[in-house]
């Protein structure tokens, strides 16, 4: 065995996986992961409310478009009288917030570079993908968000059988019958799994994918060892998080409007904490 092969095994393959579109990129070492704490955490979150006051008219305008969406989602709920859609709707709904953010990691990187702030420029990286196979991650999530209705659909039939039941009697039923309290607690758990997978599969993923020429799966791959690597922090992170969206849930969806866009910003900057600049080949 020559000298070169030899290195060739050795090195890490962290970032050699095949991308959608089949080629192969070449071996890399795996990304650098900064151990963090709770307090950058919530220094991140300062600096993603200090973004949004600099560039307010961007963040609402992501934040309302977000908000917008989920008061449509509402409205064909109970136009369709779709009641017993509303909850899984209305909490998976989350579960695509970081592909509707991405407009403010864009607008986070031109801050944080000194690039002009134009309306064009933004939209058009968000819309062409980023840098490469943002796409696909917007893909990903929503899948999970499919996957998420159709559990609480197959979870709904076997409590509840085929009889539809309209919101106020699922919620009473829920809360005053046997089936309904296990039912509330198996998808409670499941969606909790479901969101804490979705969760460290696209921490950093997103704005991963818009500084670096990396693939999708290399970027999942390094926001898990990110979450994995910083659990205490990732943990308050991702119940921060959970707790905000809740509210915004309880205002229908118009806490949103802040909400949306400071955790985009916030976003941004954790991963800025959590990684080592990109490499040549990645920049």
């Amino acid at each position: 065995m020559n000298k070169d092969e030899s290195a060739t095994q050795n090195e890490p393959q962290a970032g050699a996986e095949d991308t959608a579109g089949g080629s192969l990129k070449g071996a890399r070492k795996p990304i650098e992961i900064r151990t963090i704490t709770s307090g950058d955490v919530i220094d991140a979150i300062g600096d993603g409310v200090m973004d949004l006051a600099r560039a307010p008219l961007y963040g609402f305008a992501f934040g309302g478009f977000y908000a917008a969406f989920g008061w449509i989602l509402l409205a064909a709920i109970f136009y369709f009288n779709f009641d017993l859609y509303a909850f899984p709707l209305a909490t998976g709904f989350a579960l695509i917030a970081p592909f509707v953010a991405a407009g403010c990691y864009e607008v986070s990187r031109r801050l944080e570079a000194g690039e002009p702030l134009r309306w064009g420029p933004v939209l058009g990286i968000v819309r062409r993908g980023g840098r490469n196979d943002l796409n696909w991650m917007v893909v990903v999530t929503v899948f999970a968000y499919i996957i998420w209705i159709d559990i609480a659909m197959a979870l709904y039939v076997i409590f509840f059988g085929l009889n539809p039941l309209s919101l106020p009697e699922l919620v009473i039923a829920v809360f005053t019958t046997l089936p309904g309290v296990v039912f509330f607690i198996i998808g409670s758990l499941v969606g909790a799994v479901l969101s804490v997978v979705v969760f460290s599969i696209t921490a950093i993923s997103f704005p991963i994918l818009f500084e670096r020429n990396i693939d999708f799966v290399t970027a999942m791959i390094t926001s898990v060892r990110a979450v994995k690597a910083n659990p205490g922090a990732m943990a308050f992170w991702g119940v921060t998080i959970g707790l905000a969206l809740g509210i915004s849930i309880l205002s229908a969806f118009v806490a949103l409007i802040v909400v949306l866009p400071v955790f985009g910003h916030t976003t941004w900057h954790l991963y800025r904490r959590l990684i080592g600049p990109p490499d040549k080949d990645e920049a």
